[in-house]
């Protein structure tokens, strides 16, 4: 369909589907900047949520099917014409869940930061805050490495200890696994969307979307301007795409997505490690923590926590280039989600679980420095499929691409790609998306 000689297009929310969004609206074809403006609001910072804070594992086995195999390609394309490698960290990786046995902690473990590192990059410098370098006290012998070897683990995957590794399944290569560092390419897509004309916006809460007199199309997007002593402003908009992740039913009453709470830390280990993302199932010893291993840091006797019986934990764990890990645990619902990115609670205790349990199955994590500990919310599509909300509304000139839980990176550029089409051609022309007709649930 021919676009209007006059658009404005309003995008509601600078996460990684906002961000896409806008890269690949002034891509399309028929995007004209003489004609079309584009506005992308934002009520705290871009990638200031899950965007930022999320491991950015890429993979052909993630899901929904009809999306992966688009947005997994368009990341290797993004990588070259934008030099990924280096912007962004894009490199194709080996993924594996592994089953170990974890150690008692021995002496202080992780040192390092109880905040967040500077603009959500945690980019490493190499040295800890103190300025010394960082050395494993357990090197590798040619009897643990003889075991890792036994138990078909490739050679390189050194840094995970040989005595309590159980099991190693390989469930991607770097032919169908690959990662981003989530807040490097989210940002590099609003930067580059701000090139070709797109009006970024932040500390812009959205309101309420403003609809025609009989409802059956968008007029406005109202927003609160926190830049601007909150006043209340309106944007006029013929297109409206909603990319809020877990706040669209703010904007959205009847979206069925919901929000979980998810911690993370990133870890500058000992040394550098090889280019694996790990699922883990990692069988704690009985007393594992009760000597206060799972709080130190943390200040207070209060947040002293009794010993455990064995149980299992599975955090993830990626290595990242630039001599950093990323690591994350399992969701909570212990806190509502709140008004913005900006407001997210942090639970200290959570993260140093995340880090003991890393440093009780690799010493090289172990003897590292942590330099980020941080939570975010993931969108949840509590209807239907589960599955993402991609495609029309129902209503002229409304977008919605919201719910993609823990695959929002992955899938992003798809879903930004598709936005475009939505927008300019009314329907989806690089992928078979139907299955993720938000009218199937609205």
């Amino acid at each position: 369909m021919a676009a209007p000689e006059k658009r404005n297009i309003v995008i509601i929310g600078g996460g990684i589907i906002g961000c896409t969004s806008a890269y690949y609206l002034t891509r399309h074809p028929s995007y004209d900047p003489s004609k079309h403006s584009i506005t992308l609001l934002e009520a705290g910072k871009i990638a200031g949520g899950a965007s930022g804070k999320a491991g950015g594992l890429l993979a052909l086995w993630a899901y929904p099917s009809s999306l992966v195999p688009l947005s997994y390609g368009l990341h290797k394309r993004l990588s070259e014409e934008h030099g990924g490698e280096e912007r962004w960290g894009y490199r194709a990786v080996h993924c594996a869940q592994v089953e170990s046995v974890g150690r008692h902690l021995r002496g202080p473990a992780v040192e390092g930061k109880t905040g967040e590192a500077v603009e959500g990059r945690n980019e490493p410098t190499g040295k800890g805050d103190s300025g010394r370098e960082g050395v494993s006290l357990l090197k590798r012998d040619a009897r643990a490495l003889g075991k890792l070897r036994a138990a078909g683990v490739p050679a390189d995957l050194d840094w995970v200890d040989a005595e309590g590794l159980r099991a190693y399944d390989e469930m991607g290569d770097p032919s169908t696994t690959a990662q981003v560092h989530p807040f490097q390419f989210t940002t590099a897509m609003a930067e580059l969307a701000a090139e070709k004309g797109v009006r970024i916006k932040v500390g812009a809460a959205v309101k309420k979307i403003n609809y025609c007199s009989s409802g059956d199309a968008v007029e406005s997007v109202a927003y609160e301007d926190k830049t601007n002593g909150g006043k209340i402003e309106t944007i006029l908009a013929t297109d409206v795409v909603i990319a809020a992740g877990p706040w669209t039913a703010n904007v959205y009453p009847t979206a069925p997505i919901s929000a979980l709470r998810a911690h993370s830390v990133t870890i500058r280990p000992s040394r550098p490690v090889s280019a694996y993302a790990l699922f883990t199932q990692i069988k704690l010893p009985a007393g594992f923590g009760k000597t206060n291993e799972s709080n130190r840091g943390k200040g207070n006797k209060k947040s002293f926590k009794a010993g455990w019986g064995e149980q299992v934990v599975t955090p993830e764990i990626y290595a990242r280039p630039h001599n950093e890990v990323y690591a994350c645990g399992e969701g909570d619902h212990m806190v509502a989600l709140p008004k913005s990115t900006d407001d997210v609670e942090v639970d200290e205790s959570r993260c140093q679980d995340i880090v003991d349990y890393c440093a009780s199955i690799s010493d090289e994590l172990r003897d590292g420095e942590v330099t980020a500990r941080q939570a975010c919310y993931l969108p949840n599509v509590s209807a239907g499929s589960g599955h993402p909300l991609v495609g029309l509304t129902g209503v002229k000139g409304e977008v919605m691409a919201a719910g993609h839980t823990c695959w929002g990176i992955q899938n992003g550029p798809g879903t930004g790609k598709l936005v475009g089409e939505f927008v300019f051609e009314g329907e989806a022309k690089s992928a078979k998306v139907k299955g993720l007709d938000p009218r199937n649930v609205l």
